[in-house]
């Protein structure tokens, strides 16, 4: 099954190119813009880019997790094909396993590709906490696939579930600080970004503890209460899709 899913992950190539290969673009044509790479007392000699990787990565995770997985879903309960799955010694959850792990798989291999890409094009230092960027990574990742999981579960189509998608990663870019930054948004917005997967500022913090003290104006929670927030969200959307979910 897991093979199966790779080869039909690779084909798509719109989900390779946007899930995995667009954050490091994005960022390395970041990257070329010279303000950008000019540091600033204001960012206590950080430059803006190095900043802003890891809203680039999020990019990523959030357009698998919530785009890519749900419309995958309702297209095999569209197509009968969970059904017909039942009939075989394959049992259908197989098929929702192997998709998750080759989907991780991509989010890691994006997420990869652009700390590389970003150190050795752009001088930008790898994490510098790299055991709690591990934790922030899969348990905001975590939150994000349990929210897709959600979608998947209601969407009766892939056309419905594309278009709950697009708005789920307007939504959760949004408001987890992601097109805006921290410093220009209403204090109300900067409490709801604490807890919108997947826990931008627990990432930011894990990579450099400079750019997250930058990035969290007027306070922000404690970076392990970000991550239980996270694994928090990702236990109650889980629960929740499991209970919605329908094979066909």
């Amino acid at each position: 099954m897991v093979k199966i899913e790779s080869r039909l992950f690779l084909r798509d190539s719109a989900t390779v190119l946007f899930g995995v290969l667009f954050p490091t673009a994005l960022l390395l044509g970041m990257g070329a813009v010279p303000a950008l790479r000019e540091s600033t007392p204001d960012t206590g000699g950080l430059r803006s880019i190095d900043i802003w990787a890891p809203t680039a990565l999020v990019f990523g995770m959030v357009m698998i997790a919530v785009q890519h997985i749900p419309a995958v879903i309702a297209t095999y309960r569209e197509r009968g094909i969970l059904r017909r799955l039942s009939t075989t010694p394959a049992p259908p959850g197989s098929i929702l396993l192997a998709q998750m792990i080759v989907a991780f798989a991509s989010v890691v291999a994006s997420a990869a590709l652009l700390i590389i890409s970003a150190w050795a094009v752009l001088g930008i230092a790898p994490p510098e906490r790299p055991l709690e960027f591990v934790a922030a990574f899969i348990v905001g990742y975590a939150a994000l696939l349990g929210i897709g999981l959600v979608s998947a579960a209601v969407a009766r189509t892939s056309s419905a579930a594309t278009q709950i998608g697009t708005l789920l990663f307007v939504a959760l870019m949004f408001f987890g600080g992601a097109f805006l930054p921290r410093v220009v948004m209403p204090d109300m917005l900067r409490a709801v970004g604490e807890f919108i997967p997947p826990g931008l500022q627990a990432l930011t913090t894990a990579w450099s503890v400079e750019a997250g003290e930058i990035t969290a104006t007027n306070g922000g929670l404690p970076f392990w209460l970000q991550i239980a927030a996270m694994a928090g969200i990702a236990i109650v959307t889980t629960a929740i899709a499991a209970k919605l979910f329908r094979w066909e």
